[in-house]
């Protein structure tokens, strides 16, 4: 037991690209043990965002992770795939935490624990910074995976978003089954009759807290 209240930071990464998952992480950070740099992920530059993902995996008292497949997001849509994320990781947390804080305006619906959404959380608690950093290095390893079946997108460079260079691909290769087609830059493209890459989706793995 501990003698102070367990807080989870929640984040997500990948909610606005047009390919691949949205992924979502959960953080108890140890008051014991302060991680130097916490910061937005966005903020971050990829190496230190790598550096502090390995302290925060060390270091925490806990974290998890949920990968959001592309079929989940056309089955639920974006955002609630994403509430559901939250909620996993929220659940799936050992020990328990007393309370979670969620970057945004919304709060996952039938948690049994109290949970309060923070605006530009990701960039004002500690807790939910380290989720937001351990979301957007899971997320980036996974696109840098997904360039290697589709080196044609330059998912290593955008990573999904709808970049120039994105738009550029897609129009010249069609969508592949990685992409999100009911996201409006790729259901206009696919008013132009494109093809399909023809290669079958990855299988995508929930993550979890560490052993």
């Amino acid at each position: 037991m501990t003698d102070f209240a367990l807080i989870c930071g929640v984040d997500e990464a990948g909610r606005g690209p047009l390919a691949g998952p949205v992924v979502v992480a959960a953080v108890i950070l140890d008051p014991g043990r302060p991680i130097a740099g916490l910061n937005d992920s966005k903020a971050l530059s990829e190496r230190k965002r790598d550096r502090l993902a390995a302290a925060i995996k060390q270091h925490a008292i806990a974290f998890s992770i949920s990968v959001k497949s592309i079929d989940s997001i056309a089955r639920r849509n974006i955002l609630h795939a994403t509430m559901d994320g939250m909620r996993e990781v929220i659940e799936a947390l050992t020990p328990a935490p007393d309370k979670a804080l969620v970057d945004g305006n919304r709060v996952p619906p039938g948690l049994t624990i109290n949970c309060e959404a923070l605006v530009d959380g990701d960039a004002l608690e500690p807790a939910i910074s380290a989720a937001s950093i351990i979301a957007k290095t899971e997320r980036d390893r996974y696109m840098v995976g997904l360039h290697a079946r589709f080196p044609q997108y330059g998912f290593d460079r955008h990573k999904g978003y709808a970049t120039e260079q994105h738009i550029t691909a897609l129009r010249r290769h069609g969508p592949c089954p990685e992409h999100r087609l009911d996201f409006a830059p790729v259901r206009e493209l696919l008013q132009l009759d494109l093809p399909f890459a023809a290669v079958e989706p990855a299988t995508v793995n929930s993550g979890g807290k560490p052993s």
